[in-house]
This record gives structure tokens, C-alpha cells and sequence, in this order.
């Protein structure tokens, strides 16, 4: 009988790239992937190490899962990730429960590792020379296959003080153009209708390549040959959103009226601090410049309370700025005290609880917005990806300003019945929350 495999994955899109491409590469060397892990022979924990928080979540999850060595047919526990790589040393000191640590540069390891745990010396042969290419034979198991996202780089050269990213990830590394096409034809073959972009910074790419950014170069390609209906910018830093990237993102209809452009705060003095490269007045000059040629856009972003140095009158400010703005998507995290980063050791740290209330009260004024917002689209007919069947008989969808898993979702009705990855015209009928309740009218062409 074969030896299975059972792999998790933990934390952000590019970590569950990752996962498939591991997976991928183990079925190339003919291992069982399985979805329980009470029936693995081998049990692979891809971890998250970017906050505190998910570093527990991720030992958390190693430790539960260890128990399957002594009570289920597990003969190895493998740690990789994130976590992995920026602990690797305290991880072999204090976790014996992990058989093996390998960190996000030795993706690569991965078949010889588990070779070697279960004693079997011969070599294997991988499916392609591109771990990328490897990710088709992961996603049969996928519960949403027609949602894929596409990693068109790795790491970053930002130093931001406060993020671990750069010492994990290392520097910044765009893939090849036709690398990321290749994976995209694939994709979409193998049943992909939407490609997410992801990356640490999706606006950057092809600057360690070309010299300059080629994202809207990338955009163009990948909408002329993939044959793609939606495609997705993730994680768009606004100091590196150029005309030529707006102009592409309004002239190609594949590519979705959505960005997420993390900006983390408004204020100059805080961003300084925080060693972010934009300002104010440069941020509000790119969201004036998205809204003004892309008039229907969904802008997301995040903002990070509680930075050290973040007085009262700094947070009015960023409260102001985002009651201002208006943003139709909006995530707010408290400041995260993570050790090895300059903003660990700034003076001037806000208390806990100074942080919560902060986060809430934002969160407070971004839900009246957000309801604001959605109100506005009761009595609209507009195209909605179906992702499942919902539970009261009907299907959750989404529309082309919400990304899956992130944003809003549509519950509708349907007189047909419908799969993942079918578009539709969904006449919206009521909100629901943060979410809206439709009928589905006829298939959207």
C-alpha cells in the first residue's frame, strides 16, 4: 500500500501556495495524499510565524496532531513554514514531538524528508522542473476549485519595523513571466475561473527582474492568454501603484474593479516610524486616481493601531482619515509586539487595552460604512461567481468587489441548479449584515 500523506496548512494565501506545491510534489513522487490525518503515515504542519498569535495557533496544532504518533499510524511529524523558519533552533530544542524542521527555502527537501523518515532509499522523480507546475495534481482535492491563487513572488526588500517577513522570506524575487502564464493555462484548464495574484507585494513585480514594475505587463498577458473570467490584486502596496497599473486594471475586463492596497496608517509621523515608504498625501493622491478611473472599484486595506508612538490625537487623525475615505473593505489589527523587529524595542508602546478600544472603535465606524455600502447595491443586478451551496437550499456566491474566504458573500436563490465557478446575474433583493441575499436571474456572458 502506498504511504499517505496528510498536510495542513496555516496562516496566508502564499502559505497554502506552498502547501500545493508540496503536495503536489509528493503525489509526482507517488505518495497517497489523504485529508484525515488519523489515517497518514506521515503528517506535514505548514506553519504560520508572522505574529504571536499564530505562532501559538501553529504549535497548537503540531502538539494536537503529535498525539496521532502514538494513537493512530503516524511514523513522522514534519514542521515546516513560517514558523519553522524563523524558530528552527528553539523548535528542535523544545518541540520533540517534530521529526523533521524545514524551513520555507527547502520546500525542495520535502520527498528526501519523508523518504527518510520512513526508510526508503530509493530516489524519486518529480513531476517538473518548476515547483510551481507541480501545484495541478494538489488541487483534485480542493473544495473550490474554481478560486486559485498564483504566488508571482517571493519575499520582500521593505523593512517595515514591526513585520518578521523579509528575516523569514528573505529579499524580494519575481518569477518569470512565463513561468506564472504557464501556471495560469493550467489552472484555468484544470477548472481555475479566478486567479488571485498574491505576493508580498503584488504591485513590485518584476523589478529585481527589469528594472522597474511589470505587473500591468503581467496583467495583460494573463488576461490575453489564460483564459481566466475574473482575476484578483492581492496585497498592492499604494507607494508602487503606477498610471500604467491603473489604466491596465480599467481596460482589462478579466481583471476585477478590487484591489488590496494595505497602507497600515494615515498618519506621516507613524508611517515613518513604522519605516513605510508612502505618506498621506500620496495615498490619498492613489485612492483619488483608482476612484477616478475605476469609478465602481472596491478598495480594501488594513490599519494597524497601537503602533508605538501612536498618540491620541495620531489615532483621531486615522479615524478621521478613514471616515473620510470611506474604504469599501476594511480590516484593522492592533500592533503586535514580535521579537527581533525594531518597533519591538521602540519606546513609547501602547497598552493592550489602549489597542482594543482603538480597533474597535474603527471597526465600529467601518461597520456603519460597510452597511452603508452594501444597502446600495439593493436592486442591482450584478454578476455573481457561485463558490458553494448554502445552507437553507440556496448557494453562496461573490460578487467582483469581494474576494473569497476575505470580503461579503451573496446568498441566492436559483430555479437551476448551479456549480462552483458559474457566473451569474443575481438581482440583489436585501442585505443580510455584511452580506447580501439575491435571486439569480440568467447566466452572465
Amino acid at each position: 500500500m502506498e504511504s499517505r500523506i496528510y498536510l495542513v496548512s496555516l496562516g496566508c494565501d502564499k502559505n497554502r501556495v506552498d502547501g500545493e506545491i508540496m503536495i503536489g510534489t509528493l503525489r509526482g513522487a507517488g505518495y497517497n495524499v489523504v485529508n484525515q490525518p488519523a489515517n497518514a503515515d506521515i503528517i506535514i504542519v505548514n506553519t504560520c510565524g508572522f505574529i504571536r498569535e499564530a505562532v501559538s495557533e501553529s504549535i497548537d496544532l503540531v502538539l494536537e496532531l503529535a498525539a496521532y504518533k502514538k494513537e493512530g499510524d503516524c511514523r513522522g511529524l514534519i514542521v515546516v513554514g513560517c514558523m519553522a523558519e524563523r524558530y528552527r533552533k528553539e523548535m528542535s530544542e523544545t518541540l520533540p514531538e517534530a521529526d523533521a524542521i524545514i524551513g520555507v527555502g527547502e520546500y525542495d527537501n520535502i520527498v528526501s524528508t519523508v523518504d527518510g523518515i520512513l526508510g526508503i532509499k530509493a530516489t524519486r522523480r518529480e513531476n517538473s522542473a518548476d515547483p510551481y507546475l507541480t501545484r495541478l495534481a494538489a488541487r483534485t482535492d480542493d473544495a473550490v476549485p474554481h478560486v486559485a491563487y498564483v504566488k508571482i513572488s517571493e519575499g520582500c526588500d521593505n523593512r517595515c519595523a514591526y513585520c518578521t517577513i523579509p528575516a523569514i522570506r528573505g529579499p524580494y524575487k519575481s518569477r518569470g513571466i512565463e513561468s506564472i502564464l504557464e501556471e495560469c493555462r493550467m489552472l484555468v484548464s484544470a477548472g481555475a475561473k479566478e486567479l488571485v495574484f498574491v505576493a508580498q507585494d503584488t504591485a513590485l513585480y518584476g523589478k529585481d527582474i527589469f528594472g522597474e514594475p511589470k505587473l500591468p505587463t503581467l496583467l495583460r498577458k494573463v488576461a490575453e492568454t489564460s483564459g481566466a473570467d475574473w482575476i484578483r490584486l492581492m496585497y498592492a502596496y499604494p507607494e508602487h501603484i503606477t498610471d500604467e497599473l491603473i489604466s491596465a486594471m480599467a481596460e482589462l475586463p478579466q481583471v476585477c474593479e478590487y484591489i488590496d492596497m494595505p497602507i497600515q496608517h494615515s498618519e506621516d509621523s507613524i508611517l515613518t516610524r513604522m519605516g513605510r515608504a508612502g505618506n498621506k498625501k500620496a495615498i490619498e493622491q492613489t485612492i483619488r486616481k483608482l476612484r477616478e478611473n475605476i469609478p465602481d472599484i472596491s478598495i480594501r486595506t488594513t490599519l494597524m493601531v497601537g503602533f508605538p508612538g501612536e498618540t491620541a490625537e495620531d489615532f483621531r487623525r486615522l479615524f478621521d482619515f478613514a471616515g473620510n475615505v470611506r474604504f469599501d473593505r476594511l480590516g484593522v489589527f492592533p500592533f503586535s509586539r514580535e521579537a527581533g523587529t525594531p518597533a519591538a524595542t521602540m519606546p513609547q508602546q501602547v497598552r493592550e487595552e489602549v489597542k482594543i478600544k482603538r480597533l474597535n472603535r474603527i471597526m465600529g465606524l467601518q461597520q456603519k460604512i460597510h452597511f452603508s455600502k452594501q444597502h446600495g447595491f439593493i436592486g442591482k443586478t450584478i454578476p455573481v461567481i457561485v463558490d458553494t451551496p448554502d445552507e437553507s437550499g440556496g448557494y453562496a456566491g461573490r460578487t467582483r468587489y469581494d474576494a473569497y474566504e476575505v470580503d461579503a458573500v451573496v446568498r441566492f436563490t436559483s430555479r437551476s441548479r448551479l456549480s462552483p465557478g458559474q457566473i451569474l446575474a443575481v438581482k440583489i433583493t436585501d442585505q443580510d449584515g455584511y452580506d447580501l441575499r439575491g435571486e439569480a436571474n440568467e447566466l452572465a456572458e
